[in-house]
């Protein structure tokens, strides 16, 4: 009876999980676009993207739709179940409004300095953290990157999750740094793609996405 009554709450939420899940990849989106303004590094599949998109001759946006249809099929293919509202909100929206927000700063913020660089990178650890835990509150399934550990983990029954993610993120910033330098990019380059901001975005999001969850998400998810 009580799983019932659950079912009937979570459908009856239905419209505001959506269109929370629509409001933290928008954010999300913006945040990695503040990265990349900041150029001390970004989470790790950005990282990999950075260097794809440094060796591939196309738009951001669509680039990232395509790498995303790779990782879709992945999942669809092993499992399923990972994917849903949120995985398409994500597919097609990030890259594009990533895109965007990079190309606006650029014209409001011409040759920052370092301690405006590292302002701006706390700036976008924030953002990304209060929009992920909107994401993740909503819970209308992940994003395809998300959905490879998972998948290995739960399905493939391969190690825990945590070292899992550690090793599909470390291969990630490895991919990202070799196709960097195979478009031309120079090792002196590399810590705006792979830096503090990426090491920040691995391993220290955490308790501030837990602090957003609780003061912010949740209550607004169960008003």
């Amino acid at each position: 009876m009580n799983k019932i009554l659950q079912s009937i709450k979570s459908i009856d939420k239905l419209p505001k999980r959506t269109a929370m899940t629509l409001f933290g990849v928008i954010i999300c989106a913006i945040s990695v676009g503040i990265f990349k303004i900041a150029a001390l590094g970004v989470d790790p599949f950005q990282s990999f993207m950075a260097g794809l998109d440094a060796l591939v001759p196309i738009d951001f946006g669509t680039l990232y739709v395509i790498a995303n249809a790779v990782l879709l099929l992945f999942a669809l293919i092993f499992d399923r179940h990972y994917i849903g509202i949120a995985t398409f909100i994500n597919l097609f929206l990030l890259g594009y409004i990533t895109q965007f927000t990079y190309e606006f700063l650029q014209k409001v913020i011409v040759d920052p300095s370092i301690p405006v660089r590292f302002a701006i990178l706390v700036i976008g650890v924030v953002i990304i953290c209060f929009g992920s835990a909107f994401y993740m509150t909503a819970d209308l399934g992940v994003s395809t990157y998300d959905a490879v550990a998972l998948i290995i983990v739960n399905t493939w029954k391969k190690g825990k999750f945590q070292y899992v993610r550690i090793i599909t993120d470390i291969v990630c910033v490895i991919l990202g740094c070799v196709l960097f330098l195979m478009a031309g990019g120079t090792m002196g380059q590399i810590p705006t793609i792979a830096g503090i901001g990426t090491i920040i975005t691995a391993f220290f999001m955490g308790p501030l996405i837990e602090f957003f969850n609780v003061h912010i998400a949740r209550p607004i998810l169960n008003k």
